[in-house]
């Protein structure tokens, strides 16, 4: 009985071992957005459910993850994460980072509007790379903010 203790033990510590090494050789995805006017760094994850809100600023799945227009959704108040609560202090000029695996890229916000929740015009894809963010709008339910900013040239960071 011992003996075969012994080897079911030794069998989940080498299952143990394995799963750790295939952990080790998984690359970490990184996905964040960075806005230090209003304090902001947060994760971002595949998807807008309410599960996804809950945590972290939502990508719209219809919109890129890098070239073109991308689009980011998260809450402002009322949720355990409110990672866009300051949204609406953003003026034209002001810095976006944004983080995807390798791709880093700076943005310069051109545009903090309300647009209608059913005007998703803004989501579409542009041949320019630019940042959407939208969010609710406080006591407005048909209404959306929207900032969006596009990408910065290299040499003007």
């Amino acid at each position: 009985m011992n003996v075969e203790l012994g080897q079911e033990i030794m069998q989940k510590q080498e299952n143990v071992i394995s799963e750790q090494e295939k952990i080790q050789e998984t690359p970490v995805e990184i996905w964040q957005i960075e806005i230090e006017k209003i304090s902001l760094k947060a994760n971002i994850a595949e998807g807008t459910t309410q599960e996804i809100l809950e945590q972290y600023v939502g990508h719209f799945s219809e919109t890129p993850n890098e070239l073109g227009n991308v689009g980011l959704a998260a809450h402002n108040r009322g949720y355990p994460v409110n990672y866009f609560e300051r949204l609406k202090e953003i003026q034209e000029g002001d810095k976006i980072i944004y983080r995807h695996n390798d791709f880093e890229k700076i943005y310069e916000v051109t545009k903090n509007k309300i647009i209608e929740d059913t005007d998703w015009e803004p989501l579409e894809n542009t041949e320019e790379n630019m940042l959407t963010l939208i969010t609710c709008v406080e006591n407005e339910p048909s209404y959306r903010r929207c900032v969006q900013a596009v990408e910065l040239e290299e040499n003007q960071s």
